[in-house]
């Protein structure tokens, strides 16, 4: 017979983080500001709720630059774009929004100066994600994608005494750490970047399903199976699996509305069965909206709502 569950405990932090927050409240924004239709190129984030909930709102969903008319406002989705995406973009005279991540930015700037500096670059991810597809357009003939530690055995570059590495922001810290070592194994004179490009909420998240899973005899995460995220969480978990416990922990990835985390706890739970958060670091992260979000408002005599602050900015 099933025991029967006598407590949740969920996980904290988890759910949206500060680039899927800036980019959700991008989209809703140029509903408001923006003559219709606006256009999203690819799911803004990755979670079906959200992509449903803005479609719902007036946003036109595409998957490429032709289905918008020229002349047009499209936003670019979360995980960043090519640089061949934004041309085109231009080209169509297109009204662009950027609702890239700025730590997605990040790493494309750091394969920018590494390419101009004739590094060859190894950028770990997965080679069919929107994010590693938009990074490896801006140096395509310098970057070299590799997923795990087998790849490194078989890598070829031109010079291995000048490459670097990058990494997907998504990507589990303890997979890259791992290929980073035989990165650094191999070729002893690879250079990266100053800090980890695994984002603060990827980590803080991965650190969190740890926490968890070592009280608890089952870990629900919640999220769409095309998220990273959220594919990495139940990795994370799996590797930290421990029974002989009565206790399920719940999660989300940080493309994943907080309401399909109440709606799981609604659905688990019975009667004197207790709900308790684990915390492992607050979040107060804030990312600036684009500035060209703010002139299209502007254009029309509006201006934006103010978006509830935190301490920080980046």
């Amino acid at each position: 017979m099933k025991a029967p569950i006598t407590e949740i405990l969920l996980a904290g932090p988890r759910g949206f983080c500060a680039g899927v927050e800036r980019a959700i409240d991008i989209v809703e924004l140029a509903l408001s500001v923006c003559k219709p239709p606006v256009y999203v190129r690819r799911e803004i984030v990755h979670n079906q709720l959200v992509v449903e909930t803005l479609r719902q709102q007036g946003a036109i969903f595409v998957d490429e630059l032709d289905e918008v008319p020229e002349d047009a406002t499209v936003i670019f989705s979360a995980h960043g774009i090519s640089p061949e995406v934004r041309t085109e973009g231009a080209r169509r005279r297109l009204r662009v929004i950027d609702a890239t991540c700025p730590l997605v930015t990040k790493v494309h700037l750091e394969a920018i100066r590494y390419a101009r500096e004739d590094y060859s670059i190894v950028l770990i991810g997965h080679e069919d994600h929107d994010e590693v597809i938009g990074t490896l357009g801006e140096a395509p003939d310098r970057i070299f994608v590799i997923a795990d530690v087998d790849e490194v055995a078989t890598l070829e570059v031109p010079n291995p005494d000048k490459i670097a590495y990058l990494t997907q922001t998504t990507l589990s810290v303890d997979d890259t750490r791992d290929v980073i070592e035989a990165l650094r194994q191999r070729f002893p004179k690879i250079v990266g970047p100053s800090r980890n490009d695994i984002c603060y909420a990827t980590q803080n998240r991965q650190a969190a399903v740890k926490r968890l899973a070592n009280d608890v005899d089952l870990l629900l995460v919640i999220g769409s199976n095309n998220s990273s995220n959220a594919i990495r969480l139940v990795e994370v978990a799996r590797t930290e699996w421990l029974a002989n416990a009565r206790r399920v922990g719940i999660t989300a990835g940080a493309s994943t509305p907080e309401v399909l985390v109440t709606q799981t706890v609604e659905a688990l739970r019975g009667q004197g069965v207790a709900v308790r958060e684990v915390h492992v670091v607050e979040e107060d992260v804030r990312f600036a909206l684009p500035q060209e979000l703010a002139h299209m408002a502007e254009e029309r005599g509006m201006t934006l709502p103010a978006r509830t602050a935190m301490r920080q900015t980046i």
